[in-house]
């Protein structure tokens, strides 16, 4: 079985029932796995309705999480790892893009990454870095895994919405700051929400506010 092979999850068709004319892709968090997020998908469904959505579990078993996967394993904490994390793990995201995207027969600009937590630190990674522009990125609860190389490898520049709870014990709420600010400086469209007294996890401000921002950027018209 080829690594690319094992990014597999559950998918939600349009439900138009017409040909996708844009697709989502979720990435999910840390010992979780792509069903988890599909639960994001009837929140949005009515405002995209020509939309397929795609939820691939990451690459990795994770110890001690049944059912889970990961991105990269977590047992080193430190950026030098997290960068390391992401830049592997890269390749096997942006081949199922285009993997899915050539299928559906989509220009990069129909196509959106949404994450939470560990898959945001995955979906601010790659965009910035694929030579033609995806539509957006929606990232919940993460932060900006490798700041340090971003000004030296940005290609383009998606429009970006961050979206953190500010009592987040598992990812530092000031990470969407930083994250922030870095994006500004190197021209980036970015939107930020801080969801108050929220932790790990995303809230009824979060998902309207994902929804509208997805809308959106995969507008027809856009």
């Amino acid at each position: 079985m080829t690594e690319l092979n094992r990014l597999k999850g559950p998918m939600s068709a349009p439900a138009s029932g017409r040909d996708p004319q844009s697709l989502v892709i979720l990435l999910h968090g840390y010992g979780s796995n792509g069903d988890d997020l599909m639960g994001l998908v009837p929140y949005w469904r009515a405002s995209l309705p020509d939309t397929v959505f795609m939820a691939p579990n990451a690459p990795e078993i994770c110890p001690g999480a049944p059912g889970g996967y990961q991105w990269w394993s977590l047992t080193d904490l430190g950026r030098e790892s997290r960068a390391a994390g992401v830049r592997q793990a890269a390749p096997l995201v942006n081949a199922f893009i285009d993997m899915h995207r050539t299928a559906y027969d989509l220009p990069n600009s129909k196509v959106a990454l949404v994450g939470f937590s560990q898959g945001t630190m995955m979906s601010l990674h790659v965009a910035p870095r694929r030579a033609e522009a995806l539509a957006g990125v929606v990232g919940y609860s993460g932060m900006l895994a490798d700041a340090e190389a971003l000004q030296a490898e940005v290609k383009t520049r998606p429009p970006l919405l961050l979206v953190h709870g500010d009592a987040d014990q598992m990812v530092p709420f000031a990470a969407m700051g930083q994250a922030e600010v870095e994006f500004k400086a190197l021209g980036f469209e970015i939107a930020t929400h801080a969801s108050r007294g929220l932790g790990h996890s995303i809230d009824e401000a979060g998902l309207r506010l994902g929804g509208d921002f997805l809308a959106r950027v995969l507008s027809p018209v856009g």
